[in-house]
Formats: structure tokens, C-alpha cells, sequence
């Protein structure tokens, strides 16, 4: 099968085209025929050789974590999908490629009215969001401040903090993307020395929680807002709960929540943007816009 590999740790350019065998499922296992594989800013930084994960993965490695397709064979006791069925799905890695092999408890059924490319793009934000939301207890009433509130995982925080009744969401992101913050029903700001001030205007009675996404220093803007680490969360400082007292995303992915976020999607609570669509072939390329970090909507590569 076709695949994408990390042969070694560097910019966009190591990503090397492979041919590997089809993997086989084993017991309790599915394997899906990929059409779609979401490409994450998780994606790059392991393609770096960031840590944690230089310590955690060993070389060559076929990187991406969601995808959408249809089980093709399953492994010995798992109670399907049925082979033929079109699935999205999660696995740690191994989503770059013709088929992957994952637990049948980390796919669900994909809905006709939720196309492949949108559904490759959705387990990992939409869980993610929900991962966030869960742990900061957000709910009816609450303010939530959100950094980077344009991009994937950001804009999927917004809507579902606000179709769970939260009161008010400000989210911070550069000028060009403050009407997309409006269209989803955010108060926006923008990043910089003045951020701090212009969320305290719009909430002068103040955050009861903070989510970033961006870097340490913007992490401490965040909880400067939220005055205590409580209700703080980061994904992008694994180590911030020790060093600021912040809390952890919430649980771990699964079925369960992947199948709320389908249904939301299906209900039109939920929306998937799509940034561009690429061949797996043109992985490089997605990953230099990654590394850009400008932009927003998802990135996906098709087989």
C-alpha cells in the first residue's frame, strides 16, 4: 500500500513516500481502506521531533491520527462495523496511508450526510473540544476565554461552548479572522500586549475559564485573565498542571464521544471547515502550511 513516512526528524521535506505491506487486524480489530486522513498540527510537531514525542516513537513512523474510509476485514471478535461499512475514525499513528489497522472501539459509522474529507477532519478536534470543555466544567452562565479561538481546534471549542449554553465566549485571534469569530457567535480580541485589556472590557465582571492552544507566554496571558489555574487548560504544555496548578483535558478519545460529535454534525450543531483538500502524495505541502501557522479550517490528504 501507498504511505507516508517519517524517516527522520526535520522540516515538511522528510516526508518520504512508501510502499508497505497491508497491514492485518488482529483480535478486536478492524482495518479500514483510508480515503481521507486529517492532517493536525500534532501531525508537525512529531514530524519535528518535538518533545515528548522524539522519546515516545521510534523512526520510520507513518504519522496521522484520524481518517475516514470503510472496513475492509476484521480481526478475530470484533463485533464490527460489518466489512463494507464507511467509518471515521482515531488511531495514535498510521492514518498516512492506504489502510490502517485500529481497536473496532475507535471507529463508528459515517452517515451519509457527512461527506469524507469532513468526516476525516472531525474526530480530533471535535473530541478534543469536547475533552476541553468537559474538564473546565463549562456550562449555562459561564464566560470562557479561548486563544486561538480561528483555528481547528479553537473554532470546535466556540460552537460547543455555546450550543452547551455557555453565556459568553471571547476568543482571541488576529483581525483577519474577527468576523469569522463573530459568525460563530464569539466576542473576538486580538492577540498581543493588549489582549489582557480587551477580554476585560468585554467581561468586566470578569472569566470564569481559559483555554490555549498557541504557546507558553500566551498560557500565562490566559491565566492572568482567568485569575486562578483552576479552570485553565492548555493542549499545547503537557507539563503546565505541574507547573501552573492548570487542569488536564478530560478522559481520553473514544466511540462514545466521536458518535455525539457525528450526531451534532448530522443535527447541524456542529460544522466542519475544510481549509484545503490535498493528495496524500502532496503530505509535504500540507505540513508546510502547517507550519505557517496562519490560516484556519482543516487540512485533509485523500487517497
Amino acid at each position: 500500500m501507498y504511505a507516508i513516512t517519517i524517516t527522520r526528524f526535520g522540516g515538511p521535506d522528510v516526508l518520504t513516500p512508501a510502499d508497505l505491506p497491508v497491514p492485518e487486524p488482529g483480535p478486536g480489530q478492524v482495518r479500514v481502506r483510508v480515503a481521507a486522513a486529517g492532517a493536525l498540527p500534532i501531525d508537525a510537531r512529531v514530524r519535528r521531533g518535538e518533545v515528548p514525542w522524539r522519546d515516545r516513537i521510534t523512526l520510520p513512523l507513518v504519522p496521522g491520527n484520524q481518517f475516514a474510509g470503510t472496513v475492509d476485514a476484521l480481526g478475530e471478535g470484533a463485533p464490527g462495523p460489518a466489512v463494507g461499512t464507511p467509518v471515521l475514525g482515531f488511531s495514535t499513528f498510521g492514518a498516512y496511508a492506504g489502510s490502517v489497522v485500529v481497536g473496532a472501539d475507535q471507529v463508528v459509522p459515517r452517515p451519509d450526510a457527512l461527506p469524507e474529507a469532513e468526516a476525516a477532519a472531525l474526530p480530533a478536534r471535535a473530541q478534543g473540544a469536547m475533552m476541553v470543555l468537559d474538564a473546565l466544567r463549562v456550562g449555562p452562565g459561564d464566560t470562557l476565554f479561548v486563544n486561538s479561538a480561528a483555528g481547528g481546534l479553537g473554532s470546535a471549542v466556540v460552537r460547543l461552548a455555546l450550543h452547551r449554553g455557555a453565556d459568553r465566549v471571547i476568543g482571541a485571534a488576529s483581525e483577519a479572522d474577527h468576523d469569522h469569530l463573530r459568525s460563530l457567535g464569539a466576542i473576538p480580541v486580538t492577540y498581543g500586549e493588549a489582549m489582557v485589556e480587551q477580554v476585560r472590557a468585554a467581561a468586566p465582571e470578569g472569566v470564569d475559564a481559559g483555554f490555549d492552544s498557541r504557546d507558553d507566554a500566551s498560557l500565562r496571558r490566559v491565566l492572568e485573565i482567568v485569575g486562578s489555574p483552576e479552570r485553565v487548560l492548555s493542549m499545547v504544555s503537557p507539563d503546565a498542571p505541574a507547573r501552573y496548578g492548570t487542569v488536564a483535558p478530560d478522559g481520553i478519545r473514544s466511540a462514545r464521544r466521536l458518535a455525539r460529535a457525528v450526531d451534532l454534525y448530522v443535527s447541524g450543531e456542529y460544522a466542519v471547515e475544510l481549509r484545503e483538500v490535498l493528495p496524500l502524495a502532496e503530505a509535504a505541502r500540507a505540513h508546510r502550511i502547517l507550519d505557517s501557522g496562519h490560516g484556519r479550517g482543516a487540512l485533509v490528504l485523500t487517497l
